[in-house]
């Protein structure tokens, strides 16, 4: 009788690996979280204000494709930005079906405030890895999202 897959050795190393990315993982975003929070934003609302700061006017429909976000959520998070004063909507002058979303002053005030103190929160959170595991776990991690990806 042959071994099932999963109760080989790479099949439990597999399952070891998955169970460790996932606390990994868990155990980041729950600070970063905890940083964005302490900013007075959810972490959808940050990712939408990061993408406008870094990047610039956004067309609203592809902004949830940028950010992992669902597209029904983006104008829910796009709604709650623009009463807050972080960003404005700006019709496409070429296609009345865009709308662009674009990082108001007061966003980018807020930006220039906060981005810093969060980029040195997630440099403290990955501070258990030096440069160089940074980069090789990087790299590996690449390696097994596109080859999951291409499955």
């Amino acid at each position: 009788m042959e071994t099932p897959e999963f109760c080989t050795e790479d099949g439990n190393l597999s399952l070891k690996l998955f169970v460790v990315l996932t606390r990994a993982l868990q155990s980041v975003e729950e600070k970063v979280m905890q940083d964005i929070k302490g900013h007075g934003l959810n972490l959808t609302e940050f990712a939408v204000l990061e993408l406008l700061y870094h990047k610039g006017d956004q067309p609203i429909q592809k902004i949830g494709e940028k950010v992992l976000l669902a597209s029904s959520s983006i104008t829910y998070v796009v709604d709650k930005l623009e009463k807050k004063g972080y960003l404005a909507r700006i019709a496409c002058p070429n296609d009345r079906r865009v709308t662009f979303a674009s990082i108001t002053t007061i966003g980018i005030n807020l930006m220039d405030e906060i981005f810093p103190k969060h980029k040195e929160a997630i440099r403290q959170i990955m501070g258990g890895l030096n440069m160089e595991e940074k980069q090789f776990v990087i790299e590996e991690l690449k390696k097994l999202g596109y080859y999951a990806k291409n499955l």
